[in-house]
């Protein structure tokens, strides 16, 4: 009785503990976007030279955290206070462009802000053009 006992709080404490981090890694804040920014269109064409940009400002700015291909397993990742995501997954992708430059503006929490960090919106607008390649 008491092996079974034991047991069974043992799994009750494993399991406490895997549902408290799986809160915590994935239980991100809603991040609210204001609706003049989620109605903003992206007005660089998504061309080789705008996706080369992007991908450039990716490797120096982005890569280290959301991974080289953005699936949120850069290097700096296992650091962060909250998931950096994988940018890959339809439900990231139906983002509107708008609500990513609010993000890579703005910034929060582990996400600086990025609108003093490049040269101005244009190098907004080509990263996530490129970031509009990883799709899965």
């Amino acid at each position: 009785m008491k092996t079974s006992i034991s047991k069974f709080s043992f799994f009750l404490a494993v399991a406490a503990l895997a549902l408290t981090f799986s809160a915590f890694k994935q239980g991100a804040k809603p991040w609210p976007v204001p609706d003049k920014f989620e109605k903003m269109t992206n007005p660089i064409k998504s061309d080789a030279s705008s996706l080369k940009e992007g991908k450039e400002l990716w490797a120096k700015h982005c890569q280290s955290c959301h991974g080289k291909n953005g699936l949120g397993d850069g290097s700096k990742a296992a650091q962060l206070k909250t998931e950096p995501g994988d940018f890959s997954v339809a439900a990231f992708q139906k983002l509107s462009n708008g609500n990513l430059f609010y993000k890579i503006s703005e910034g929060r929490s582990d996400m600086p802000s990025f609108k003093k960090k490049v040269d101005g919106d244009e190098d907004i607008w080509n990263l996530i053009n490129y970031i509009r390649t990883f799709k899965k």
